[in-house]
């Protein structure tokens, strides 16, 4: 008899989940709004974040005073003009790249004086040259200053080398690069977009959801219902959980197919990182829906607690290490911190479980002390 009134009470349990799950599924369909959070927001920061962010240092734009016409000048002049990095607009005078310079048109100007070719009665590795950065963009200003001094060094090393070694082949260096070999910054971005993306979709499609009904008063009919609350936040989890991995494998099938990014990593263990990532955060999304139940300030919640710092903390764009030491220990409290690390590890090294391992542990202890705070603040009231 005992038996029979706990498989009756199991099954009332399975028909109940199922009838919230089919309940959430209709309200994910007839909302245009998680279509629009889950679907559409999604591509357009893939979009942005794939084509509109990078850090690659090409094609910057700077003038070139050449007041030397000797062939020394001429040659080191050639070494700028054909490289990759720079657009090269080429002056016989200083003042006409004044304007350009003073409206950004250009960031950096390199002057090659009239007495440049006597470096070589000098003997010295000192550039007479006089590199002019621009300062409202430091990164830029740094970038033009170190690669013109690594241009020097290497202009004239080659040229000490063909007049001392002239008809000698020499050595041919063949740097090579691991895991990104074409240096293309996108091939780290775009993996670690889709972290920020699933914090987005895991925490604000939640958070928003529950309120909403919350708003709308479909919550307090479920609640004069058997249904319990651990019933109902499964059943909340496990529809969106579902949804956000649809989402994820959109997302991922455009990184690699439109941005061909390689992924050297198993696709089974890429759904595994991602599901346990979104452990904390619908988790993150039901604690907020919990604690308020208005959509306007659970929106607000979940951009400053979960996509700001998933933004700015996981090193997605910021290196950690560069960060003051309360930061970074700031860091380890943030799961976008470790699924930014699973995701550049299985898209560019591969599967490599030393690096999984412990990002996939920290997720999962993070996963579940958010679940037991929202478990102690979710109640079965109305008040």
């Amino acid at each position: 008899m005992q038996n029979k009134f706990l498989k009756l009470r199991i099954n009332g349990r399975f028909r109940r989940l199922k009838a919230l799950m089919v309940k959430e599924f209709y309200q994910i369909i007839r909302d245009p709004s998680s279509i629009l959070i889950s679907v559409v927001l999604p591509l357009v920061l893939l979009f942005i974040y794939g084509f509109g962010i990078s850090l690659d240092a090409n094609h910057v734009k700077i003038g070139l005073v050449l007041e030397d016409t000797s062939p020394d000048a001429q040659s080191f002049a050639k070494s700028l003009t054909d490289s990759r990095y720079f657009d090269v607009t080429v002056v016989k005078d200083r003042r006409e790249l004044d304007k350009d310079f003073l409206r950004g048109a250009i960031r950096g100007i390199v002057v090659i004086p009239s007495y440049f070719s006597a470096f070589r009665q000098r003997q010295d590795n000192v550039a007479p040259i006089q590199v002019i950065g621009d300062g409202s963009e430091p990164n830029t200003a740094n970038f033009v200053q170190n690669y013109l001094q690594l241009t020097w060094q290497n202009w004239l090393q080659q040229e000490r080398i063909s007049s001392k070694l002239s008809g000698i082949p020499l050595i041919n260096a063949q740097p090579r690069f691991w895991y990104n070999e074409e240096l293309k910054s996108h091939n780290f971005l775009v993996p670690g977009s889709l972290a920020i993306i699933m914090t987005l979709i895991g925490t604000l499609l939640t958070a928003l959801v529950i309120s909403r009904e919350w708003e709308r008063g479909t919550m307090e009919a479920v609640m004069s219902t058997p249904v319990t609350i651990v019933e109902l936040l499964f059943a909340k989890l496990l529809s969106y959980y579902i949804l956000a991995m649809a989402s994820m494998l959109m997302c991922v099938t455009f990184t690699v197919l439109l941005y061909q990014v390689p992924l050297r990593g198993s696709w089974w263990v890429l759904t595994l990182v991602s599901s346990i990532f979104l452990f904390p955060a619908l988790g993150t999304g039901l604690l907020i829906s919990t604690t308020s139940k208005s959509q306007i300030i659970a929106a607000q919640i979940s951009i400053v607690s979960a996509f700001l710092p998933a933004f700015i903390l996981s090193g997605f764009l910021f290196e950690i290490s560069s960060m003051p030491l309360p930061i970074q220990i700031l860091t380890y409290i943030i799961p976008a911190r470790y699924f930014v690390s699973c995701l550049q590890t299985l898209f560019l090294v591969g599967t490599v479980w030393g690096l999984l391992w412990s990002n996939m542990l920290a997720m999962i202890a993070l996963g579940i002390v958010v679940f037991m705070v929202t478990a102690h603040y979710t109640v079965k009231r109305l008040d």
